[in-house]
């Protein structure tokens, strides 16, 4: 398998596959393909080989698809093509034993086929924060290669022992699995959902942790108000 990125403020992942090879994604997400891939849908992938309706429901707790959709590479080979769906980048993780990542929901792109997706955290913020839903990170383990996609510009620490860092949780992309993660509100911060108080995430090393400068939530309330409104009378009723 060849990998590409092509691309700046809206990459394109690429990837190149020899006779046989496949590859998981979330149904729906490819952008562009050659032909002659073989494609099933099943709650089993995504599932780091194990398989079965639970590991399925583990990855829709976490903010993933119920089903994932494996391409299989015809006999001359061929290639899959995803694109970003924010502004950002796309980065490539090693997964095995010793590395286990965790990424804010919706990240995930792609895989091969021993890596599992599930859910690996989930906090109520309080109403208001991400729609009152509260913020989710989805745990990518097993064993292989995946792919995620990460918004805005994207910074990165190495925190030492000892070390912490507090983060809006929107800004959290990516980090280590083995990093404790905490919640809290921070006094003297004046908030419009928390009154003086702000709600940030803290961070502790050792472990290497990537930051977006982007979050969707500030997206979608930047675009909002160019969006068409719809005053009808039906829309008021």
């Amino acid at each position: 398998m060849q990998p590409r990125i092509v691309g700046t403020t809206m990459p394109v992942l690429e990837l190149r596959l020899d006779a046989g090879e496949h590859l998981i994604a979330e149904g729906g997400d490819v952008s562009w393909l050659s032909p002659g891939f073989d494609m099933e849908t099943s709650t089993a992938f995504g599932s780091g080989g194990r398989g079965g309706f639970m590991s399925g429901l583990k990855r829709l707790i976490g903010g993933g698809q119920l089903f994932l959709t494996k391409y299989t590479a015809p006999r001359a080979g061929g290639f899959v093509a995803f694109a970003a769906q924010l502004p950002g980048a796309i980065r490539q993780l090693q997964i095995d034993a010793s590395d286990v990542y965790m990424v804010q929901q919706g990240s995930f792109m792609v895989s091969t086929n021993d890596v599992e997706i599930s859910v690996g955290l989930q906090k109520k913020l309080g109403a208001g924060v991400f729609g009152g839903a509260g913020v989710v990170f989805q745990k990518l383990s097993g064993n292989g290669t995946a792919w995620v996609q990460l918004a805005g510009e994207i910074i990165e620490y190495d925190l030492a022992a000892g070390e912490s860092l507090l983060v809006h949780p929107g800004h959290l992309a990516l980090f280590r699995a083995e990093m404790p993660l905490e919640f809290a509100t921070v006094k003297g911060v004046k908030n419009k959902f928390f009154g003086d108080s702000m709600f940030l995430a803290q961070i502790h090393g050792p472990g290497h942790v990537w930051l977006q400068s982007m979050t969707p939530s500030k997206l979608a309330a930047a675009i909002e108000p160019y969006l068409p409104q719809d005053n009808s009378p039906s829309a008021s009723n």
